[in-house]
């Protein structure tokens, strides 16, 4: 009797959600930059550098992309799971502009449209879905949103984002007022009852502790560590290690105790933004 005991202690173990989470964020820099070397790229450019530098120390099960192309989401979506023998779902949201108009990405080499620049969630494996939801935005420039991933067979809500910028045409205010208003609502829209919330992305602040940055990004990041696990936090202190030019702008919270190892991609060149990655047990 062991043997059929055994197989279906076996079958059971493998039938429950595992228990270890990979994570990935990172701002490509794809769509308006010419200083970035994938500004122009096409679709199967973006796809193969992007997922190719996801893969190489093994694939997340979850990614998070900012100024990504909405026109590149299919085939990024086909090249990993051509590449990585796994069931891929990548959702996408595309910026518009203040007259409504999408913020298009600047077009490929050969003149051809990419889409608008956009946030992506990508889903490995188990079945997901999408809700973009809109957070507070100045009314000159472009819309702001989060996108959420639902994962009912892991109990995750993953949800990914890119705040305003706080130049002078982007929350240009005194006291970081829109970004303040947006990490609140981010706050509200990834709570889901009976799921443990993942969320990340460019959020375009200092770490609360760093020193840099302006006191009032600084103050509005604070309730995300409260609530949260920063992956990259430093002891009691709010810091991590800088993704773009000296300064942290780019994040992955976690619920609290669940961060089991946090890697800043300093060899990336791709982009102006380092990738993020968490490995979560859950």
């Amino acid at each position: 009797m062991v043997g059929p005991v055994l197989l279906l202690v076996a079958g059971l173990l493998a039938a429950l959600p595992r228990a270890e989470l990979s994570v990935m964020t990172w701002n490509v820099c794809a769509g308006t930059n010419s200083a970035c070397p994938l500004y122009r790229a096409g679709a199967l450019e973006l796809a193969q550098s992007i997922g190719g530098y996801a893969i190489k120390n093994g694939p997340p099960d979850v990614i998070f992309l900012q100024e990504f192309c909405t026109g590149a989401a299919g085939t990024l979506e086909l090249w990993l799971e051509q590449r990585t023998g796994r069931n891929w779902t990548i959702g996408s949201w595309g910026l518009t502009s203040h007259d409504g108009t999408p913020y298009a990405c600047h077009p490929d080499r050969l003149g051809r449209p990419r889409g608008a620049q956009s946030i992506a969630v990508a889903v490995a494996g188990d079945a997901a879905t999408f809700e973009a939801h809109p957070l507070p935005a100045p009314p000159w420039y472009v819309t702001r949103a989060v996108l959420c991933a639902t994962i009912p067979a892991r109990k995750v809500r993953a949800c990914g984002t890119h705040l305003s910028s706080g130049r002078a045409d982007d929350d240009r205010g005194p006291g970081a007022p829109y970004r303040t208003r947006q990490i609140r609502r981010l706050l509200e829209i990834a709570a889901e009852p009976g799921h443990r919330t993942i969320l990340g992305g460019d959020l375009n602040v200092a770490p609360p502790d760093s020193g840099y940055g302006s006191a009032a990004g600084r103050r509005a990041v604070a309730p995300l560590y409260r609530a949260y696990q920063e992956c990259d936090q430093r002891g009691a202190r709010r810091t991590g290690r800088w993704t773009r030019e000296g300064k942290k702008l780019d994040y992955l919270f976690a619920p609290k105790g669940t961060v089991r190892n946090c890697r800043v991609a300093r060899d990336v060149t791709l982009s102006d933004h380092k990738p993020v990655h968490a490995e979560l047990a859950l």
